[in-house]
């Protein structure tokens, strides 16, 4: 299964379109607290819709809290790293896999970061700007994440309007 993990998220209305992605794509959406909001701050709820319902959430008190009960392959999304993403391997879909990102302002703190500086990764981007925002980021990685595990449990054709919707007149 993939995982998405927001280590002490800030902006609801991220949090928000991360879950919808989430829902959308079979993943499991982690928080690690602290948060700068509460989980039912009606932003966060306008921007994840009624799919909230369905959502796979876990929430923890802190990062030792997460990893005693998540063993598995992690990925911390960093401006920092020297390794592209799209570089990794996530193609075991029988592994755990989880997309680390950080507070909107600061990131993943650097002691984290640091224990882990193999399994650091950056998305690539021109020097005119330090990051991408967070929901586009998570939507953007889980995708190629999926991609490389050929979109398990996931349909490729049109399921609410059916497959032959364009076709019809």
């Amino acid at each position: 299964m993939n995982h998405i993990v927001l280590v002490h998220p800030a902006i609801p209305q991220n949090t928000g379109n991360i879950m919808r992605t989430c829902v959308a794509t079979n993943t499991a959406l982690h928080i690690i607290k602290p948060m700068s909001f509460e989980l039912d701050d009606k932003k966060m709820k306008r921007a994840g819709l009624d799919y909230i319902k369905d959502l796979d959430l876990h929430v923890y008190e802190s990062y030792e809290e997460f990893k005693a009960k998540n063993p598995g392959e992690y990925h911390f999304f960093t401006r920092y790293s020297k390794l592209c993403y799209t570089d990794q391997d996530y193609s075991d879909s029988s592994k755990e896999h989880y997309l680390f990102f950080g507070h909107e302002h600061d990131g993943i703190p650097k002691e984290i970061l640091k224990e882990n500086l193999d399994r650091c990764v950056r998305i690539p981007m021109s020097d005119k700007v330090r990051s991408l925002n967070l929901s586009n980021c998570a939507a953007l990685t889980i995708y190629e994440v999926l991609r490389q595990q050929d979109y398990p449990s996931l349909s490729k054709v049109e399921v609410q309007k059916g497959e032959e919707f364009l076709y019809e007149l």
